[in-house]
């Protein structure tokens, strides 16, 4: 499984030489899997960093790195253990020397900022931090330990349909969030999935976004990216949008449930030829077995036609993909609309604080965001009015009500001037695992506590209230009845954090915008 983008090759192996019939996928080669991480001596925490414009910083003041995991062209993948926590994460530490060009370097800048913009999907790893010293760039994400997709596939020659229909679920799960939040994913492949443990039932983490991009409706890509076997052939053509990513999927989805590629060669010049052909084998083993639902939604998802190709939704809603047979009458989320739902729901004194971190945040953190926020205030006023955020969540694929966009508006609107600023928007789709570090909290508490007393008085709680035009006498009591757990007229920290925590289901459990 040859790739073509030289920044990143795949780990997929060389097809065989066969020419009747298309090769089983055969596991690549392993490389060593415990070699210590020598070469990045602990820099001086001074000096910003030459890739993501940071303060240098070192990882190993916070995490013991150990085994090695994985490798690629630029970097080592290691177990990292939290000093503190005592809890693991894979650390993928990028050779800053072998970031040779500007696109290099910028590819590994967008890979961070994408990855910080998906936070949160339960099909996606986490990013929990990065630090740059002057060597290396290291990422530090959810460990999976239940192998590669691709492992499991050479392992069983091909799924079931009812299990191939369930991992399958998944990946398109992945490919509707990316579109929904403006991300193309551009390597959707069985190897830049993990299992998040070794069970068999296993949620799927996509782990690779070195390649994806920041895609509005109607851009156009020519840029020749991706790994030969998933490519699909407007890629090739270098005329593309994210309906690249169905074909991808559908390719993968051929190959769990016959364990074969649908498209090959003896080398990527052949396998390029086979996919502009565009011929699907559908009579060899163990196809004629295979029920017709599913062989509809493959022909659909390697529809040679972007136009006429099944989006991320249509699939999911295919018959063949519903679980147990029947259609969720729940629409599918958009995790922004999500986010902004739960914002509406929380009281007043919640709304500011998210509003101090957001103003706090990197931008790296909110790049993403702030690319959304910019297609949807298509006057370029700064602001987004009611009319806009309208559009912009049909864009997003929702059909919200006008009542809905009304309640939307009001809870995101929190100066109340009737249009939703920059800031504003950040605060209002962020996801809530922005706060979970402790300065973060911190630093929004010491915002309402102006004298430092270690208490956010009612004095104190009125006046940065009335910045937002909030501070009647009913709000007030009502965030103290809520917050206020010893009733003593005042809020001290641990108060605080239990409020600013409270209802956050997702950071406890999956972490997802279910």
């Amino acid at each position: 499984m040859g790739n073509y983008c030289s920044r990143y090759p795949s780990t997929s192996p060389p097809t065989t030489t066969s020419t009747t019939s298309p090769p089983p996928l055969q596991p690549g080669g392993e490389g060593s899997r415990n070699t210590p991480l020598s070469a990045d001596a602990p820099s001086p925490p001074t000096g910003t960093g030459r890739v993501l414009g940071r303060a240098i910083s070192d990882i190993r003041s916070a995490y013991i790195l150990g085994n090695e995991l994985g490798r690629g062209q630029f970097g080592v993948t290691h177990l990292g253990t939290h000093r503190e926590t005592r809890r693991t994460f894979a650390c993928k530490s990028i050779a800053k020397r072998k970031l040779v060009k500007p696109d290099d370097v910028a590819d590994v800048r967008r890979e961070v900022q994408i990855m910080h913009h998906l936070t949160g999907h339960r099909n996606i790893v986490e990013l929990e931090e990065v630090f740059e010293n002057r060597h290396y760039v290291h990422l530090v994400m959810e460990l999976c330990a239940g192998g590669e997709l691709f492992d499991r596939i050479i392992a069983k020659r091909h799924y079931s349909e009812h299990a191939a229909a369930e991992l399958c679920r998944q990946i398109v799960t992945v490919v509707h969030a990316c579109h929904s939040m403006g991300v193309m994913h551009r390597d959707l492949k069985p190897e830049n999935f993990l299992f998040l443990d070794t069970d068999e039932d296993s949620p799927l983490k996509a782990i690779d976004f070195g390649l994806s991009a920041f895609s509005k409706p109607g851009d156009v890509f020519k840029d020749l990216v991706g790994s030969a076997y998933y490519v699909a052939p407007e890629v090739l053509r270098r005329s593309y949008g994210v309906e690249a990513d169905i074909w991808s999927a559908g390719v993968i989805l051929y190959i769990l449930l016959c364990g074969v590629p649908p498209f090959w060669g003896e080398n990527e010049r052949g396998i390029f030829r086979a996919v502009l052909r565009g011929h699907v084998d559908f009579s060899s083993d163990p196809w004629p077995s295979i029920s017709s639902s599913a062989k509809d939604l493959v022909k659909k998802m390697l529809q040679a036609d972007p136009k006429e190709r099944l989006t991320a939704v249509e699939v999911l809603n295919h018959p063949w993909m519903r679980e147990d047979g029947d259609a969720s009458d729940k629409p599918l989320d958009i995790a922004v609309l999500t986010r902004m739902k739960q914002f509406q729901a929380m009281n007043k004194l919640k709304k500011v604080a998210l509003k101090v971190i957001a103003e706090n945040l990197s931008e790296e953190e909110i790049i993403g965001l702030k690319e959304m926020f910019k297609s949807m205030d298509t006057d370029n006023s700064g602001t987004i009015s009611f009319e806009e955020l309208k559009a912009g969540l049909l864009n997003l694929g929702t059909i919200p009500t006008e009542s809905e966009v009304k309640q939307l508006m009001e809870a995101a609107d929190v100066d109340g001037n009737g249009t939703i600023d920059y800031i504003e928007f950040i605060t209002a789709t962020m996801h809530l695992n922005r706060m979970e570090r402790e300065d973060r909290l911190y630093k929004a508490f010491e915002y309402f506590d102006k004298d430092c007393s270690g208490y956010i008085t009612i004095e104190e709680l009125e006046h940065a209230l009335k910045e937002y035009n909030m501070s009647d006498a009913k709000i007030l009591k009502e965030i103290l009845v809520e917050v206020d757990t010893d009733q003593d007229g005042k809020i001290n920290y641990d108060e605080f954090v239990a409020m600013m925590r409270k209802g956050n289901l997702d950071l406890v459990t999956n972490r997802g915008d279910n």
